[in-house]
């Protein structure tokens, strides 16, 4: 018998913060990146999922996208730590979740996905809440999104 737990993506303004000043700080200085690095770009916050249980497998995505825009999640594979480490670029997982809206789409129908990178990606983040409590991931607004135009939760079937 299996339970669902539907979990939302947190914003961390925090690290969002820590990440910014890290660009700041290379710039006020002239400096380039460390070769690998990966610097949060102007569109992108860092959010996080909290794993209330670590026996999950992937059951579907939840988005909402306010208006039309797209929306790109993409994880880190590590537990990454930027008061200690800088995020690598070979931190991340691929695929990432690419979500839209076009405009004149229906309010809750709209969302659409690349199924099988979706489906993938969720998949990796269950296999990741295994051994996790937490996992932080890049969410990066485009086209007429932003963090308030977005409602984004995935939904686990937990195993009893």
């Amino acid at each position: 018998m299996a339970n669902t737990l539907e979990l939302p993506f947190c914003p961390d303004p925090q690290l969002t913060e820590v990440m910014r000043l890290r660009v700041q700080s290379l710039q006020q200085r002239g400096q380039k990146r460390q070769d690998g690095e990966r610097l949060l770009q102007p569109n992108e916050a860092v959010y996080r999922l909290d794993f209330t249980k670590q026996s999950l497998g992937f059951s579907h995505w939840k988005v909402r996208l306010a208006r039309s825009g797209c929306l790109t999640i993409t994880a880190t594979s590590q537990l990454w730590t930027p008061d200690l480490t800088h995020l690598m670029t070979r931190q991340l997982l691929d695929p990432p979740g690419v979500f839209w809206k076009a405009d004149g789409d229906a309010h809750e129908r709209g969302t659409k996905c690349y199924e099988a990178d979706a489906h993938e990606f969720g998949e990796r983040i269950a296999e990741m809440a295994k051994v996790r409590k937490v996992m932080y991931f890049l969410f990066a607004f485009g086209e007429g999104c932003s963090p308030e135009t977005v409602d984004c939760s995935i939904t686990f079937t937990v195993d009893t």
